[in-house]
């Protein structure tokens, strides 16, 4: 028996709360579930234009700083100033590009035409490789099967390498794509460098509403570290190889195209170009005549020299992405993105590691009373 005034527990009263409850969290999670598939399927309109976008963004931050000096000179005329620097930037890309995507396709058309594969043949293998720890027998094996019917040794491995092929056919055949995806985000590039600042504003509010103490200065580290990335890595990697490959056709390099490429890979990696323009300085001096030989050392010295030049002026601004974050973005941009992504995959990596950087090293706001 309850107390004289003690409040009577209502069933129905609890009832009816925990179906609120219950339908307010329906009725969330439906919206959630339509707001989900709205912007999954806003993502696979928007996905064929996703590297357009990124590209176009990407060349007008770090392009920008020489718009500006161009629109200054021209007296304030910005549309003018873009469209100069848009056909400039073209100009610039489909020379040597197209130049080295010719090049390399005739380089390999005439290695494969050099080259007799049905003459290739492997000696008998060593008999003490037997004696190797678990490994040995099947080596062994292997080897001996290949040293009397190569076709038959690679059709045991072709298996195995076919996952390989398949990834290097696809970006062989995405790399057309890729090029007149960067042309045309060249051309929208240049009807993004007047409403810039305004851009640059826009997406700084934005930033403030995801965090509000250090947004602002979160988009001012991206776009430094875009410009650093693009001008010191990039930029300087292609400036470099131009100059090698102006160098390698001077003197009639066999596979100058190929070598340029490999020029601008050791770049952008950051080994740098000396471990190839070294020894072809070395060979220059076997095989041509001395006057030619000396003019190519010459010319071919400071080239090697450029990007320990360069590189710290452009990124002296207390950016130190790792080498090892560079790579990764190299690697994997060519696999996801083909020839494009071989240039946009660092930019992109390198300015996702600043900002976890800064975000890990953001001091820790105590609250207290």
């Amino acid at each position: 028996m309850l107390p004289v005034g003690a409040d009577v527990p209502d069933d129905k009263s609890d009832q009816a709360l925990r179906d609120r409850l219950t339908a307010t969290w329906i009725d969330l999670a439906i919206r959630l579930g339509v707001l989900a598939l709205i912007l999954y399927w806003a993502f696979l309109l928007l996905q064929p234009f996703l590297t357009i976008a990124i590209w176009s963004a990407v060349l007008t931050v770090a392009l920008y700083p020489v718009y500006a000096w161009i629109a200054a000179r021209l007296g304030g005329w910005r549309k003018l100033a873009a469209a100069l620097l848009t056909l400039l930037s073209l100009a610039i890309v489909l020379g040597p590009a197209t130049w080295l995507t010719i090049g390399l396709i005739d380089s390999l058309s005439v290695v494969s035409e050099r080259v007799d594969w049905s003459a290739l043949a492997l000696p008998p293998p060593p008999d003490a490789i037997k004696s190797w720890p678990l490994i040995g027998e099947p080596i062994h094996q292997f080897w001996e099967l290949a040293s009397s019917n190569l076709q038959a040794a690679l059709a045991k491995v072709a298996p195995y390498l076919k996952p390989w092929g398949g990834t290097v056919l696809q970006i062989a055949a995405e790399a057309g794509t890729g090029i007149v995806k960067f042309l045309i985000a060249i051309v929208v590039a240049g009807f993004l460098f007047v409403p810039g600042p305004s851009l640059v504003d826009a997406v700084k509010r934005l930033s403030r509403r995801l965090a509000a103490d250090r947004g602002g200065e979160f988009v001012d580290l991206a776009g430094a570290t875009i410009r650093a990335i693009s001008q010191g890595v990039i930029g300087v990697s292609a400036l470099q190889a131009m100059l090698a490959g102006i160098g390698f056709l001077a003197v009639g390099i066999p596979g100058a195209s190929l070598l340029t490429f490999a020029v601008l890979i050791l770049g952008i990696v950051q080994i740098g170009p000396s471990i190839l323009i070294i020894p072809l300085i070395v060979w220059s001096w076997f095989t041509m005549e001395t006057s030619t030989a000396l003019l190519f050392t010459i010319y071919m010295v400071p080239v090697n020299l450029l990007d320990n030049i360069l590189r710290p002026l452009v990124m002296g601004r207390g950016l130190e992405t790792p080498t090892l974050v560079i790579l990764v973005g190299v690697i994997g941009g060519t696999i996801a993105q083909g020839i494009t992504g071989l240039f946009l995959g660092p930019i992109v990596l390198a300015v996702m590691w600043e900002l976890l950087v800064a975000w890990l090293n953001e001091p820790d706001v105590v609250q207290g009373g």
